[in-house]
């Protein structure tokens, strides 16, 4: 069944099919009709950052950026769903096209630049879901918000979203929006994470509730980047660290149609970057922080490979869109395996 949906679909424009397909899973659940694309959840529960997770496969951020098909998503099985990016302010972000399809190779460039409808309309949203599963919040900042002022934006979206959440991602590491990535290193990593930290603690004493924070970095790091950035984590008490976001590099896809659109290729050319990079993250965390794997899980294995590499959850997008729902399930199980 989904094999003839994706052939529709990828027949139209990428950022059409999109919005389409999302639409679409929307309707099915309304319907009753998502077990005709998705096979029946696996139960395989795990807890992590002190949550339970109904199984350790979970959505990335990116494909419901403002929360409007939730419902939809979690009647596909995953364990738990990620919402987001979502800006202060609604942005229509970078101009289209901006979305682009590398089916030979498996991947997706994408340049959104953080398109959404802003903070307030994803409460709304998550409000109205009837969804009570795991519910992780990703939260960015505007486009035209001076780096220097950045951990405003987090922190509005921080304290809009922590009532909602069940747990908050920082992206710190899309490429799409410029001098965001420069968070991630130094001195404004430990100045951002200090104060982050500071407002969980308040917004924790003042909801009565603790939700964790977890960060998400970039696959194009060095060694010595890896390391420092494990140990701001540490040192600031960071719940989790997701590995990782889309990569600039170009080199396994430049031959190919759109292989050299600028923005972010997720899919399988990241895989082995993004593993690499949890491998690297677990040596330095010694287990004292948990992290959620993702990029380029295409196949049950390549789930299972960020569970040995020393992930504790993953977390699939592009993959979902090559593969459709069975992924979920066939990653359950081979990390069950």
């Amino acid at each position: 069944m989904y094999s003839l949906i994706q052939k529709a679909l990828f027949s139209l424009p990428t950022e059409t099919s999109h919005n389409l397909g999302m639409s679409g899973i929307s309707l099915a659940d309304k319907l009753c009709l998502s077990r005709l694309v998705a096979p029946k959840a696996i139960s395989a529960p795990v807890e992590v950052m002190g949550i339970r997770f109904d199984n350790p496969v979970g959505l990335a951020a990116g494909l419901d950026k403002d929360a409007r098909h939730i419902d939809g998503l979690a009647a596909l099985g995953f364990g738990f769903i990620e919402v987001g990016t979502v800006t202060p302010k609604p942005q229509l972000g970078n101009p289209m096209p901006r979305l682009f399809r590398l089916p030979e190779a498996n991947a997706i460039i994408n340049r959104m630049g953080f398109n959404n409808l802003g903070v307030d309309h994803l409460v709304e949203q998550v409000k109205k879901a009837r969804y009570k599963g795991v519910l992780g919040i990703n939260i960015g900042k505007n486009k035209d918000t001076p780096a220097e002022q950045a951990v405003d934006d987090y922190l509005i979206c921080m304290r809009k979203v922590y009532a909602h959440a069940s747990y908050i991602t920082v992206n710190l590491s899309s490429p799409n929006t410029p001098g965001l990535r420069d968070l991630q290193f130094g001195e404004p990593l430990k100045q951002l994470l200090s104060q982050l930290k500071t407002a969980q603690t308040e917004l924790a004493k003042e909801h009565g509730r603790y939700v964790p924070l977890a960060v998400k970095i970039a696959p194009d790091m060095a060694d010595d980047d890896i390391a420092d950035v494990a140990g701001a984590l540490q040192e600031n008490g960071i719940d989790g660290v997701i590995a990782t976001n889309t990569t600039i590099e170009r080199d396994a896809v430049k031959h190919l149609q759109h292989g050299e659109e600028t923005g972010g290729l997720s899919g399988a050319p990241v895989r082995d970057k993004s593993t690499a990079v949890i491998r690297k993250l677990a040596e330095h965390l010694k287990g004292d922080i948990p992290i959620i794997g993702v990029g380029g899980i295409m196949c049950g294995e390549d789930a299972a490979e960020k569970i040995r590499a020393g992930a504790s959850l993953v977390q699939i997008y592009s993959g979902f869109i090559y593969a459709g729902p069975a992924l979920i399930r066939d990653a359950v199980t081979a990390i069950q395996q």
